[in-house]
């Protein structure tokens, strides 16, 4: 499936849903930051998020924070790495966006459980380990 034909079959509601796992979810705010600057990007991958999850009748699905966070993620990591240009090429290049458990680094397990924290952006309460700069 192309990009746009991944992302107008989420918006349609029309992906199924064994299909919307962490890498899609990631692909989605990948490809929304490809195409709008980070705030409208944000405001069209949250609307698509709770529609299909209302859509599958799971509405309390939607994660605030999990989602605000992951595409800060990914747009660190497309203005520090650059941007390759496609979803596979930026997957290869970026495997820990892959890992489902990557915001433990940066919040408590009870922090992203909470109820605030699906609501409405938490910020972290711990900062994530300090690594080496790349020579």
């Amino acid at each position: 499936m192309t990009d746009g034909e991944f992302l107008a079959a989420l918006e349609r509601c029309d992906l199924p849903a064994e299909q919307f796992d962490h890498a899609a979810h990631i692909r989605a705010g990948y490809l929304y930051l490809r195409a709008a600057p980070f705030a409208e990007a944000l405001g069209r991958i949250g609307a698509a998020i709770r529609r299909y999850a209302t859509h599958l009748g799971k509405p309390d699905k939607y994660h605030e924070t999990v989602t605000v966070a992951f595409l800060a993620l990914i747009e660190q990591h497309r203005c520090e790495r650059g941007d390759p240009g496609d979803w596979a090429a930026f997957a290869r290049a970026n495997p820990d966006l892959l890992a489902k458990d990557l915001l433990l680094g940066y919040y408590d397990q009870r922090e992203l459980d909470s109820p605030m924290a699906r609501r409405t952006f938490v910020l972290p309460r711990q900062c994530p380990p300090a690594t080496p700069a790349s020579a």
